[in-house]
């Protein structure tokens, strides 16, 4: 009888009882099993990560997560799921993922009715089209740059670092009893914000139980303490398959005393476990287990006490969520794995969807180049005969590690429309047909781009001067403006002349200072920006160049393509908007000011003492003069000049 309903000795309480006081306490230490590898198969999914951290960011309109993704093999395939917050937000905030890969990796995202933003480095290949924002990182050399980029854009809300991912499950919830600020600690439990499972199965192995008869056999799991001890339970399926008909089996579940089980078994199967457990047909019903030993041998001593003849399967695993165990088993002894000696090695096929994932043109100075290595083809157990655009006569070149396909906008069949450059390549391989994969450029020549200073936030008036202390608004447009391309500013600098340093005002899309400003884009898509030049510069600048590095990222086409825009502006110093006014000429009309002053005093003090009937003199306290005011004012003046709005260590 197929089904999870636990057999009658699973309740017989006075049978547990009388084996626990048979149990002798050296006999797990004299079980001889020599375990090896068998052909069980165990998966499972875990919150714990190498490295991490989750933190709290209630008032953020958006949050930011970042997921490092560290693979051992030159290609890979990553699902990633995305699950929205359950709490009713007025407004949804934005979230800015993250990712980081050291080698190449297929990505299928799913992030349904979240406001997602991606930002990724050039490892990292969709399958289809993401369907959300997305921004290629900059060249980074260190993970501090990395988490500075990051926290730039936002507060970071989790990191989490993962070896071997094969599928990642990320909630948006906010976690709760967690820090404000994200440090990323070694072998931390996200717990519910992130689970995921790993792409190198768990090592399984088995043995036979010497002086054991009988055909009963033992599948034992023990899962490993965390690093965070808190109520938690751990769905255990479990599929055994004989055609046979139901086997003799234990199952042991061994873990931490905070740890509950839920078990969903096709055939019935002896239950014997550490803390409580219930079946997924009665899962309200728990029921009690016991202290079992806290090792492997003394795991398989206790399968031993249980009559267990063998063990199909042991298996260590970190503090999971869900198990799953898959055996072929009837109770004629452990399926064990052949040895690693083998006359022909198994037939792998050529991987070609991730194959013609990798095919991805780069576009520059009216050229389409398609490149592909061979170590990567190689990975793939693919075996090229030959590569070519939808001109058969357009063969790839065979360089000595890759394959370059290239040809000009105007041969190889190209299709060229007012923006897009379209072409297919065709990827012929030894196992099978061929196979076409559609490739696109943008047009550029067709393109236009603008570069704009304005001096207030409505971006009316485009101005070609501005002054020292003055708010400067930028605005990058594209025309004619096309929906599926996207503007983002990758770098921004404004060149003051040879005796002057170069005011740094956006470093990898990051704005440099407090004084620097992102704003929102305009109606068309327009890129803008803000900045305040700093009121005093020794020698004072006259003119500047400010230029500007943009990628034009497409939503559904081509790689990015970069273009830098620049425009001249002419410097002044404030009150005097044809010249510059320097520090000396300053000084002088203080002065000045102060002389005429003190010799106007003199002169109405003179004036007054003379014309006065000497009887009707009095005694006549000085007071400072309209003058003095004026100096003082002045002295204000100059010492505005001399402040610097933006720090020199932030603009210069």
């Amino acid at each position: 009888m197929r089904g999870s309903i636990p057999g009658p000795w699973d309740h017989d309480l006075s049978r547990r009882h009388m084996l626990n006081q048979l149990s002798h306490p050296g006999l797990a230490e004299t079980v001889h099993c020599d375990l090896q590898p068998v052909d069980a198969e165990v998966t499972y999914i875990t919150s714990q990560v190498s490295k991490g951290c989750v933190a709290q960011v209630p008032n953020a309109t958006l949050e930011v997560h970042i997921l490092f993704l560290e693979s051992s093999r030159e290609v890979s395939e990553l699902e990633l799921t995305i699950q929205k917050s359950k709490q009713n937000d007025s407004r949804p905030r934005e979230v800015l993922l993250v990712l980081s890969a050291n080698k190449n990796m297929l990505l299928r995202l799913q992030a349904p009715g979240i406001p997602l933003n991606l930002a990724f480095n050039p490892k990292l290949i969709f399958q289809g089209h993401p369907g959300v924002n997305t921004t290629q990182l900059p060249p980074f050399t260190t993970q501090k740059q990395f988490l500075d980029w990051a926290e730039a854009k936002g507060p970071i809300a989790s990191i989490a670092e993962l070896n071997d991912p094969q599928s990642i499950l990320l909630r948006l919830d906010q976690a709760q009893r967690v820090p404000s600020s994200c440090n990323p600690e070694p072998l931390t439990d996200m717990g519910h914000t992130l689970e995921w499972s790993p792409l190198t199965r768990a090592s399984v192995r088995g043995c036979r139980l010497e002086g054991v008869p009988g055909h009963k056999e033992a599948h034992i799991v023990r899962v490993l303490p965390g690093t965070e001890a808190g109520p938690r339970t751990v769905t255990v399926k479990v599929e055994l398959r004989c055609a046979s008909g139901d086997p003799d089996a234990v199952l042991i579940l061994q873990g931490p005393s905070y740890v509950s089980w839920l078990i969903d078994a096709n055939h019935n199967m002896q239950i014997w476990t550490t803390g409580e457990y219930s079946f997924k047909i009665f899962p309200e019903k728990n029921i009690r287990g016991f202290v079992l030993p806290d090792t492997p041998q003394g795991l398989l001593g206790e399968a031993r006490r249980l009559n267990a003849s063998m063990v199909a399967s042991f298996v260590e695993l970190p503090l999971a969520s869900v198990v799953s165990l898959q055996a072929h088993s009837c109770g004629g002894g452990p399926q064990t794995s052949p040895p690693p000696v083998r006359t022909t090695p198994p037939k792998e096929s050529c991987n070609q969807e991730l194959l013609l994932s990798l095919i991805q043109p780069n576009c520059s100075k009216d050229v389409m180049t398609v490149v592909l290595k061979k170590d990567l083809i190689s990975t793939l157990r693919c075996t090229i005969t030959s590569l070519t655009f939808s001109d058969p006569s357009c063969q790839a070149e065979d360089r000595d590690d890759q394959f370059v396909l290239r040809s000009t906008y105007s041969n190889c069949g190209m299709k060229v429309t007012e923006n897009v450059v379209r072409n297919e390549v065709v990827v012929n391989l030894l196992s099978s047909s061929s196979s076409q994969w559609k490739v696109h450029c943008i047009n550029m020549e067709s393109l236009s781009f603008q570069l704009g200073l304005y001096l207030s936030p409505h971006f009316l008036q485009v101005s070609h001067t501005i002054e020292l202390g003055q708010q400067g608004f930028v605005q990058v447009s594209m025309s004619p403006s096309i929906p599926e391309l996207m503007l983002q500013l990758d770098s921004c600098h404004l060149d003051l002349g040879p005796d002057t340093d170069t005011v740094e005002l956006i470093q990898s899309q990051t704005t440099k200072g407090s004084c620097v400003s992102l704003l929102s884009p305009g109606p068309g898509g327009d890129v803008r920006f803000s900045f305040l030049l700093r009121g005093y510069m020794v020698p004072t600048p006259t003119t500047g160049t400010l230029s500007c590095t943009i990628a034009l990222r497409s939503r559904s086409l081509s790689p990015d393509t970069h273009r830098t825009v620049s425009t001249r502006l002419n410097i002044v110093s404030p009150g005097l908007p044809d010249k510059g006014l320097v520090l000396p000429a300053v000084l002088g009309i203080t002065f000045g000011a102060f002389l005429i002053g003190a010799l106007l005093t003199a002169a109405l003090w003179y004036i007054y003492s003379h014309t006065r009937p000497p009887g009707k003199r009095e005694p006549v306290v000085a007071v400072a003069a309209p003058a003095s005011s004026e100096s003082s004012s002045t002295n204000h003046s100059i010492g505005s000049t001399q402040s610097t709005p933006c720090s020199t260590s932030s603009m210069a």
